[in-house]
């Protein structure tokens, strides 16, 4: 009879405890982070070399490689000896993503604000001027999908701004999950009230200096300022593009840009008044674009929040700017940046590493490296070498009669 009473209770306890595992879920939920604008805006602060928490969009001008820290600032390195790369000082600045140098001075975004910098010493870098509430729809919620929004308890104060949003992963009852709160909610949109050198970014970006006009896309629009002052920029406007867009890519007289639904292509013939020429269409992913003389080369990379089922990467016919047609597609396994030089295309491949092809026959693509067990970002082509941001990590590269050797790779920790 005591068996039989163990054995019972034993029995009730496991459907108990099955039962209430039942009732839970693992969620990922964003917890947002407040501060006040004065504070925000006060907050830049240039120190010495810090380790990188998370490695984001990286740009090269002369002698000097900038590696944005997603969300926190930006890493300045002295790339003089590219063998021997050195950091050398770094600018926290918060909610920047996305940067563009000319003749020395360094655009930068916060979050709303475009906030530009003397780079002529690296060794007293000086915030010089800031323009505030020019992107006027910056979303700072991060795209991860099924993601909850934890606000509940906050109370509406009209001095603060969301500056980051802290994202983990908790356990919840399935009735507490309010899943109305589920994905990226339009309250979460901030809606605010001389021919010098320039520098080069890579597929990724989303600002791009031509001759004196900054170009800086957001989802829905191309920001334009005038540049031609380079210490104090006016904003002459904004002209909507077109839907979540992602990249922007200058050739010539055009603009390409990269959305999760396509290609856009503007002509900048009048640079202050881009004109819309024509779209190329496919499935929603995200979407990096560089173009040489005939031809797009689109990343589409799927998962997460991307939507596409298959990776690819596309290569689509611009001869006739007003009739893209797809030419080739090729299944890849998790892209993001991709880069041209000559003959030679590189495409970051995220976890499967850095492909380099020969791309003299597009439709049949002949791979001649494949440099595999490192998770790569993007590339930036220069003329003697290949610049490529990983995990943390700088690699350099030269080119050779079979596409790349390995120059130097530089942790960024």
């Amino acid at each position: 009879m005591k068996t039989i009473t163990i054995l019972f209770l034993t029995v009730v306890s496991l459907l108990f405890l099955s039962c209430d595992k039942n009732e839970y879920v693992t969620v990922k939920v964003a917890t947002p982070e407040y501060m006040t604008i004065d504070a925000f805006r006060s907050s830049v602060k240039i120190t010495s070399p810090i380790p990188i928490t998370e490695s984001g969009k990286i740009y090269v001008y002369n002698n000097l490689v900038l590696v944005n820290d997603l969300d926190k600032g930006i890493h300045i390195i002295d790339n003089s000896d590219p063998e021997h790369p050195q950091k050398t000082a770094f600018i926290s600045l918060k909610a920047n993503k996305d940067m563009e140098i000319k003749g020395d001075y360094l655009y930068a975004d916060s979050l709303m604000d475009l906030v530009i910098f003397d780079i002529s010493d690296v060794n007293n870098i000086k915030e010089v001027n800031r323009l505030k509430e020019v992107f006027p729809r910056y979303i700072v919620l991060p795209f991860i999908e099924d993601l909850i929004i934890d606000n509940n308890d906050y109370v509406y104060n009209p001095n603060e701004i969301i500056v980051r949003w802290a994202i983990s992963e908790e356990q919840r009852r399935i009735e507490e999950v309010n899943y109305t709160n589920i994905g990226i909610l339009e309250n979460d949109v901030v809606l605010a009230s001389a021919n010098s050198a320039t520098g080069q970014g890579g597929s990724l970006a989303r600002f791009k200096i031509v001759n004196d006009i900054l170009y800086a896309v957001d989802s829905h629009n191309i920001n334009l300022f005038n540049i031609t002052n380079l210490d104090a920029p006016m904003d002459i406007g904004e002209i909507y593009a077109g839907f979540d867009i992602e990249t922007i890519f200058n050739k010539d007289d055009h603009l390409f840009l990269g959305s999760m639904s396509g290609m856009y292509i503007y002509d900048i013939s009048n640079p202050a008044i881009p004109e819309f020429v024509s779209e190329f269409q496919h499935g929603t992913a995200c979407d990096p674009v560089v173009v040489d003389d005939e031809f797009a080369y689109i990343t589409l990379r799927a998962g997460n929040f991307c939507g596409a089922i298959e990776s690819s990467l596309l290569i689509v016919d611009i001869s006739d700017l007003y009739n893209p047609a797809l030419k080739k597609s090729y299944a890849m396994d998790n892209p993001y940046g991709l880069g041209i030089k000559d003959n030679l295309l590189f495409v970051c491949d995220g976890t499967s590493g850095l492909k380099v092809y020969n791309k003299s026959d597009v439709e049949n693509l002949e791979m001649l490296n494949h440099f595999k067990d490192i998770n790569t970002f993007d590339v930036i082509p220069l003329d003697e070498r290949l610049l490529m941001i990983g995990k943390d990590v700088l690699y350099q590269y030269t080119y050779g009669d079979e596409g790349l050797n390995l120059l130097s790779q530089f942790s960024l920790n």
